[in-house]
């Protein structure tokens, strides 16, 4: 077949070599665990902290607010069930759209089986939902909005700020699948509105298996697994050190090279635009 031509990055990226290079020494030299005291464990815990730094920065908050995961779907476990779990006494009632990923609206299917009720809204030709659509479908005990970002099928990019302003004025916890636009096109956490927002390592060039949470100061979301008090307890397990390194890398690549990937990944959109239309 000679070599093949490779286009599906919605479905994964490769590894960066930068990222490589960065994981490979703890792969090798620098194998301690991150909770122990001693020095091995010390350098894998500065490796930890400098990769929330370098994810934090990317999306516009602060390091103390990102949690680590083992991806997106973990992620977006976490948000919608934790905050599920977090505020049943206020309420059973969840919002979200029509065309979400299989990683949210299974979560929310199962919540369905213990009680919960899920509203999932329309969305117009081009996959997009109507911010008013989602005030119309709030009740009072409406207790999460979830709308991913970008589409993974059709690269719909949905108004999350307006969803967000929504939200806030509402009083209702936000979150946002946004895998598939983290590194690509901006996200930023203040401007969203949201309080808690999902991303994917092996999307903008990390490795599979490492995901990153944000959550919102003050946010409350229960943990869905019980052990020792990594990432603030939430997710109470020994840390991916070698993945996080480079999940921390690649966001900081992302982040120096937004503008020009940016441009290469619009010029060449916009001119096919052009050619489809003047035809």
């Amino acid at each position: 077949m000679g070599n093949p031509i490779y286009l599906d990055y919605n479905a994964t990226t490769p590894i960066a070599p930068e990222v490589v290079e960065v994981m490979l020494p703890y792969l090798q030299a620098h194998f301690g665990n991150p909770s122990s005291n001693y020095a091995l464990g010390r350098i894998s815990k500065v490796a930890v902290e400098k990769a929330r730094m370098q994810v934090a920065e990317l999306i516009g908050t602060h390091p103390e607010e990102i949690i680590f995961t083992s991806g997106g779907t973990a992620s977006n476990n976490q948000a919608i069930r934790g905050t599920a779990l977090a505020n049943q006494g206020k309420g059973k009632h969840i919002i979200t759209s029509a065309i979400e990923h299989p990683a949210v609206t299974e979560v929310c299917n199962y919540l369905t089986s213990l009680g919960w009720e899920i509203t999932y809204l329309p969305v117009d030709r081009y996959g997009a939902v109507n911010a008013s659509d989602v005030e119309k479908a709030i009740r009072k005990d409406t207790v999460l909005i979830t709308v991913m970002h970008a589409n993974n099928e059709v690269g719909t990019i949905q108004p999350i700020e307006e969803i967000g302003a929504i939200a806030q004025k509402n009083n209702i916890v936000f979150h946002t699948d946004a895998a598939q636009s983290v590194g690509k096109i901006e996200v930023d956490v203040k401007k969203f509105g949201v309080d808690l927002l999902t991303i994917a390592g092996h999307k903008l060039y990390a490795p599979k298996g490492v995901g990153a949470l944000f959550i919102k100061q003050g946010t409350k979301v229960e943990n869905l697994m019980y052990g020792a008090n990594q990432e603030k307890n939430i997710r109470p397990v020994t840390e991916n050190v070698i993945h996080i390194v480079g999940l921390g890398k690649a966001c900081e690549i992302a982040k120096r090279d937004f503008n020009k990937n940016y441009r290469n990944m619009y010029e060449p959109g916009r001119n096919l635009w052009k050619d489809y239309f003047s035809n």
